[in-house]
């Protein structure tokens, strides 16, 4: 891994564990909320083993899983490319500095905004070989059928949080059942961190 990726990454991995342990404060619209260390990895090691250029995020928090993307990426390719969706302005702001910091911002465009907005004005083209679904759960059915269109075949889309917290079991399950329709995917739930839906595209 890259040396100023690994300590930024190293840096939010404290600032994490303080969160969860209640050892600083934090309102509700600054918290991390990012996957966890062993997901960050996981993804790393797929996204180099499917040669992944383009990365498609929805719900950047403050650059975390990001930054485990671009080390990945950067493997693959000199010039890839990563689109991350965020509405929080305080996210935003955080996530720049950590890009920046990481030396990957070139490589990064934060689409701001409400998520579906912006879903609802990109082409419906296959360029990504990965999506990160891991915003509001409400929605995650319809974020789902807007981004299936933009992932090439062999693509692959990861949606976070399908174990835990407990509080969102039951509607991951009814987005579980949502994939299950869709004749044109495979899926499954591994649980690994807060438990991802793995769901490859496969025509």
């Amino acid at each position: 891994m890259r040396s100023k990726i690994k300590a930024v990454l190293t840096k939010l991995e404290k600032r994490s564990n303080l969160e969860k342990s209640r050892k600083v404060f934090t309102t509700s619209d600054q918290r991390m909320l990012a996957i966890t260390k062993e997901t960050g990895e996981f993804f790393n090691t797929l996204l180099v083993g499917i040669r992944a250029k383009r990365v498609l995020e929805l719900g950047t928090s403050v650059g975390y899983s990001t930054l485990w993307f671009a080390d990945a990426l950067l493997e693959n390719h000199e010039n890839p490319r990563i689109t991350t969706i965020e509405k929080n302005p305080f996210k935003i702001s955080m996530s720049l500095q950590n890009f920046d910091r990481a030396g990957v911002s070139r490589f990064i465009q934060i689409r701001h905004g409400m998520i579906l907005d912006i879903l609802r004005e990109m082409p419906k083209k296959p360029v990504f070989d990965f999506v990160l679904i891991d915003a509001d759960k409400e929605n995650a059915d319809e974020y789902f059928d807007h981004v299936l269109p933009m992932l090439k075949v062999g693509g692959i889309v990861a949606t976070d949080n399908m174990l835990f917290p407990e509080k969102y079991r039951k509607i991951m399950r009814k987005y579980s059942k949502h994939i299950a329709k869709k004749p044109n995917v495979r899926s499954a739930t591994i649980p690994l961190g807060n438990g991802e839906e793995i769901t490859v595209k496969i025509r």
